[in-house]
């Protein structure tokens, strides 16, 4: 099998069985997603849908965000993995987007990337779910199940990983394959024990392939 028939079986499958796949953080504008988004990382998204709300209702806007200090922002993250940091990239990030961007999240993923706290990925998660683009943003879960699948090869970094999934993934599939990547990763290509007994696409997968090898 050819990686070309690889993605398009995969594809395929996801498409028929799987038509509408969605980011499982909760957020009602641009602004909330990419607050939500730059909490997410190294944390659950479980986790922080638990203390968004209550973040969102103290600081409903960018500008009330701007002004509050990154102890205030603490208080309502805590509980989040690596709070001190985001608190202070929650700030800086409301200010860049009040001063520069006149309070508006920017499309663009350079620019996007600007803001503190912002690197790549969540830059392509916001222009893929706000604006649409065919941005693929690569976490721990895209990473992952992209090489065990087969569908990256020997990649080495989440750069990599973009650019072959880029190449081989319609443009008009890729806001959707993101999600797809992430949600099978999340709940049956785990990282530690894959569910491969459950697992649908072990017909074009290579990890399970070699598994079947090697008994």
């Amino acid at each position: 099998m050819t990686r070309k028939e690889r993605f398009e079986k995969i594809i395929d499958y996801f498409n028929t069985h799987q038509p509408i796949a969605e980011t499982e953080l909760e957020y009602s504008n641009p602004y909330e997603l990419l607050v939500a988004v730059i909490l997410s990382a190294q944390c659950t998204d479980k986790r922080v849908n638990m203390v968004t709300p209550a973040l969102f209702k103290a600081f409903p806007v960018p500008e009330v965000m701007a002004v509050a200090s990154s102890d205030e922002v603490f208080q309502y993250i805590k509980s989040i993995s690596y709070p001190n940091n985001k608190a202070k990239h929650l700030v800086g990030m409301a200010k860049m987007l009040v001063h520069d961007f006149k309070g508006v999240v920017p499309s663009d993923v350079n620019e996007l990337q600007k803001l503190p706290g912002v690197g790549r990925k969540t830059a392509n998660v916001i222009a893929s779910v706000v604006y649409d683009q065919p941005a693929m943003a690569v976490d721990t879960h895209v990473f992952r199940v992209s090489a065990r699948l087969g569908l990256t090869v020997n990649a080495t970094t989440p750069l990599e990983t973009e650019k072959q999934l880029m190449k081989y993934i319609p443009r008009d599939k890729v806001a959707i394959a993101h999600h797809w990547l992430i949600l099978h990763g999340r709940y049956i290509c785990v990282a530690r024990a894959p569910k491969c007994e459950i697992c649908p696409l072990t017909h074009w997968c290579k990890y399970y392939q070699k598994i079947i090898k090697q008994h």
